[in-house]
């Protein structure tokens, strides 16, 4: 008898392991948790086991999964096209973006569209959002402003938009990089452009305009709109350059506006809320702001005294990308030369700090051997992601996959392994990084560099 019930056991703890989708930027609810069961404890001996690895071309912009399918944008240079080695070079790079679908289990490529395109950006390495999937459809939002709705089984495109040419809207900086909202029937985008046009809500079956609101001169910045309840009324938060601010998600009306001038237009790591009225925003120049949210209004709760991006002028958090992650009175998240730090989230004062989620193998041993860190190291990323058991995922640009815990006690590592090697040269300061958000989906991790796509197994 203790077979069959040994057996039944495992049945039964496969039935109760929860499976998930990720559909679209910081998955399912949009809120970066990863809420599956059955994830390993610690990683075996070599890694996660790659279940497949399929070609793919540059980009920024995570893969989505969702019904068996893994959705990735990427962008093929031209022939004879080479990209330049630093972010901040200017030019001209024509070529092709694509959408690709392809099957879960296997990698195999179920469909692909390209377009034609010609960078003009900083950072000219592919787009940045995520697809997104939803109701039988896939989103694509591409580098240039090209907005794209697909039927997400055959890959027919069902209505295309171009920011600059159907919005005036003006390329920002660093491309097209905000990840667009689903809500309803809605498909909400800051498709750029002035005259009130800050913000689109599009009929997402037809593409057809529902409403438009806000207005931005110059780069609007990169931050993902967000839905919020505060005061017991839905709100869409917009954090722009020059302000963050409530709407009304059905008509776009505006509810409250509280100013935040940030520098360099990097508004780019996603809002979080903190309790019932709490709104928690961060960036690399200007550091942190807590604001107390009502149905109507907004008010600073405290802001940052940050004079400076350098780690002795920051004094809460300083975020250049990854969204921080808000766990009750305290936030985790990557400060400006790749400290993880915590803080108090309602006081914005430091708990701790520690350089060792951000460096690997890669990283001199000379700058490992210091606590601090040192002047390369400038815009050092990691992707923080909580599973349902306490634990934290942590995805940094050297391409190693951490299990750790995060408590106001301190960084706990539990293990890592190195999952995929950094490709991308133009972070500067002589190395490479994958500055990408992994997906997490039916108890694998689904990440990408410039050269390929990994699925890794991580069920027990």
């Amino acid at each position: 008898m203790r077979p069959v019930c040994a057996a039944l056991a495992c049945l039964l703890g496969a039935a109760i392991a929860r499976a998930d989708d990720w559909p679209q930027w910081l998955g399912p609810k949009r809120d970066g948790v990863w809420r599956e069961t059955g994830i390993v404890e610690k990683f075996p001996p070599g890694g996660p086991p790659v279940v497949w690895r399929v070609p793919v071309g540059g980009g920024y912009a995570g893969p989505s999964v969702a019904a068996g399918k893994v959705y990735v944008a990427d962008y093929v240079a031209g022939e004879g096209v080479k990209l330049p080695e630093s972010g901040f070079a200017k030019g001209r790079f024509p070529g092709r973006e694509r959408v690709r679908c392809l099957d879960e289990k296997t990698g195999k490529e179920l469909w692909a569209d390209a377009y034609e395109v010609a960078y003009t950006i900083s950072y000219a390495a592919g787009p940045r959002c995520s697809p997104t999937i939803d109701a039988g459809r896939a989103y694509s939002l591409g580098a240039m402003g090209d907005l794209r709705a697909y039927d997400a089984a055959s890959g027919k495109l069902l209505w295309a938009k171009n920011f600059p040419k159907d919005n005036a809207a003006t390329v920002p900086v660093w491309g097209f990089a905000v990840h667009p909202l689903i809500d309803g029937d809605k498909l909400i985008c800051l498709a750029g452009g002035s005259d009130d046009r800050l913000v689109i809500a599009f009929d997402k079956a037809t593409g057809k305009e529902l409403w438009a609101a806000e207005s931005c001169q110059g780069d609007f910045g990169y931050c993902p709109p967000m839905i919020y309840e505060f005061g017991g009324k839905r709100q869409l938060i917009i954090w722009h350059t020059r302000a963050v601010v409530g709407l009304d998600p059905e008509t776009g009306k505006r509810l409250w506006r509280v100013p935040f001038e940030v520098q360099a237009a990097l508004t780019a790591p996603t809002p979080r809320q903190v309790g019932a009225d709490g709104l928690f925003v961060t960036s690399f120049y200007n550091g942190s702001m807590l604001l107390k949210v009502g149905a109507d209004a907004a008010e600073v709760v405290w802001k940052s005294k940050a004079r400076g991006e350098h780690p002795n002028q920051t004094t809460d958090l300083s975020s250049i990308m990854p969204t921080p992650v808000i766990d009750g009175d305290h936030a985790y998240g990557v400060c400006s030369y790749g400290q993880l730090r915590c803080i108090e989230v309602k006081t914005g004062k430091r708990v701790w700090e520690t350089m060792q989620a951000t460096r690997g193998k890669r990283t001199p041993e000379k700058v490992a051997a210091e606590p601090t860190p040192a002047q390369s190291e400038r815009w050092s990323n990691a992707f923080l992601t909580p599973l349902a058991d306490g634990r934290t995922v942590i995805f940094n640009e050297q391409g190693d996959l951490i299990l750790a815990k995060l408590t106001p006690a301190g960084y706990e590592e539990i293990d890592r392994a190195h999952v995929i090697d950094p490709t991308n040269p133009m972070a500067g300061n002589g190395r490479k990084v994958v500055w990408v958000h992994p997906a997490y989906a039916d108890r694998k991790v689904f990440v990408r560099n410039d050269k390929e796509l990994i699925c890794l197994d991580l069920a027990k």
